[in-house]
């Protein structure tokens, strides 16, 4: 929906809140057209049932809303004497619209003073339950979501198992674009195929301030991936997928290598950015396919506890002369120090050659570790537009991106001419920055090599904590990586856990909470 779309509806649901409330108002000692001025009838509201005027700020908050309308219409309903299970019940039921039954059918009669404090042990659960939810709502949707990591794309910086707090708050929370959804879960409803949210209506894109200006290069960042679709969300036979919104894509994890503005290129998989290597931080270890020669005749000693020492684990296999292994992933200090392991005759890091399959944009140039270069576009930047460049700025042109109007964008091309909503045109301006993300796992890392670019409305957070990491493949209480819980996922130097602190602290506070106690006890 657009802006102007937006305006039209909130006008219409302020009439049907005046239809529907106006003479509860006047029962109320107030004046009807009270009912009908925008956000300042909600104020008004609140007075009328007693509750304090800040809920009014969580009518307009979105997906918090969705819980709190009820509320409000449970509150409404119960202050003009509606309390029984069927008055809930219907009001709920109805989306609020009983209201327009009590407002014109009813006697109604308005209880100023009526108790707040919930009726039985029942009642105080539910309204406890729901402000657990309304709180826990706001802190995931609007400061801090927690992850997984699903996969070892940027295996040794996140590994898989790793339980992440990503924070919203540093590159700005993201409002959230589809409104109707269940709080708390992302596309689906938790152990079924059946989505969580509706299509319609959407918002447009809204960000808040952040504490940091802008994302950095080398940043890990967590993203919408931009070119998701299902298979299972009420598509019929055939389908070639189900386009979900923005928000409700999958979350990725990556490492951004390109910031918007930059000249990207990768030459034998090292990644340059205007020209020069990116330099990337003491924690990001990339790591690329090696294959090992061995002596067959002085094969190396305690070669398994070697590679365990160097924490490898990703041995693909061997060739059938025994002489050559291959690894899908090992960084440059472990290969430097195999060179340097007796019975190993070499080392060699696999470099891609020839022309790619599936690559960034489809021109059967490059492949995953010669590639570009390629332009990072960024917001109020024009460049050309023509047969050639197309292809790296189509996607951004009729999918990411509106007209004006806020509309799809309409691109043809007849020979070479090129039409964009009906007008020939030979350039394009940006209309919002976007991002290159790569995994530090080179060869095994689905990234923007093989689908390009990340706009910025994709943009859900960054990684700022890893509170528990655990390894399907250890067993008893090797299971957690003590060693990875309560670490900083970014940061100088090596990543340090502060459990045994969090663990001394927790100690202190219920030990002194213990003799607090005693010592006010002792008093009485």
């Amino acid at each position: 929906m657009t802006l102007y779309q937006w305006f039209v509806f909130f006008l219409l649901v302020q009439v049907i809140h005046f239809l529907g409330t106006w003479k509860l108002y006047e029962a109320a000692g107030r004046k009807k057209w009270e009912a009908a001025i925008p956000v300042y009838n909600a104020i008004v509201l609140m007075k009328i049932i007693s509750r304090p005027t800040w809920w009014t700020l969580l009518l307009f908050i979105p997906i918090i809303n969705l819980i709190m309308f009820p509320v409000i219409w449970v509150e409404t309903l119960r202050t003009f004497g509606k309390r029984s299970q069927l008055d809930t019940f219907l009001g709920i039921v109805t989306c609020g619209l009983y209201i327009y039954y009590v407002n014109y059918t009813q006697k109604l009669e308005y209880n100023a003073e009526r108790s707040l404090h919930p009726a039985n042990k029942t009642a105080d659960t539910v309204s406890s339950l729901l402000f657990a939810i309304i709180v826990a709502t706001f802190v995931h949707t609007y400061f801090v979501q927690p992850y997984t990591i699903p996969t070892p794309s940027l295996e040794k910086s996140l590994l898989v198992g790793d339980f992440l707090f990503v924070s919203k708050v540093n590159y700005g929370a993201r409002v959230p674009m589809t409104t109707v959804a269940l709080p708390m879960v992302h596309d689906s409803i938790p152990m079924t195929k059946r989505k969580s949210y509706l299509n319609w209506p959407q918002l447009p894109y809204f960000r808040l301030p952040g504490i940091e200006d802008k994302i950095k290069r080398t940043d890990i960042v967590v993203f919408n991936w931009p070119v998701d679709t299902v298979h299972y969300f009420f598509e019929p036979k055939g389908s070639p997928g189900v386009i979900k919104p923005i928000d409700k894509e999958s979350n990725y994890v990556k490492r951004c290598v390109g910031i918007p503005g930059d000249s990207l290129s990768i030459k034998e998989g090292i990644v340059h950015i205007n020209g020069k290597a990116l330099e990337l931080p003491e924690r990001a270890k990339p790591q690329f396919s090696y294959t090992v020669g061995i002596d067959t005749k002085n094969p190396p000693v305690n070669f398994e506890n070697l590679l365990k020492e160097m924490d490898v684990t990703d041995r693909v296999g061997i060739n059938e002369f025994k002489d050559t292994l291959y690894f899908s992933a090992l960084t440059a200090a472990s290969a430097e120090r195999l060179k340097n392991t007796a019975g190993i005759t070499s080392v060699k890091r696999q470099i891609s050659r020839g022309i790619g399959q599936g690559v960034f944009p489809q021109i059967n140039k490059w492949n995953i570790d010669n590639y570009g270069p390629i332009y990072i576009p960024e917001k109020g930047k024009t460049v050309p537009l023509n047969l050639e460049s197309l292809p790296f700025y189509e996607r951004i042109i009729t999918t990411y991106e509106k007209d004006d109007n806020g509309n799809k964008n309409d691109l043809k091309v007849t020979g070479n001419e090129i039409r964009l909503n009906g007008k020939i045109v030979n350039s394009y301006t940006f209309k919002q920055n976007y991002y290159w993300m790569m995994g530090d796992n080179r060869h095994n890392s689905e990234d923007s090599r093989y689908w390009g670019y990340v706009p910025e409305d994709h943009i859900v957070g960054k990684p700022v904590f890893i509170w528990m990491s655990w390894d399907t493949n250890a067993k008893g209480w090797n299971k957690v990586r003590w060693n990875r819980v309560f670490t900083t996922v970014s940061g100088e130097g090596q990543p340090q856990s502060y459990f045994k602190i969090f663990l001394i602290l927790l100690a202190a506070f219920f030990v002194g909470e213990y003799f607090w106690k005693k010592r006010k006890a002792s008093k009485m």
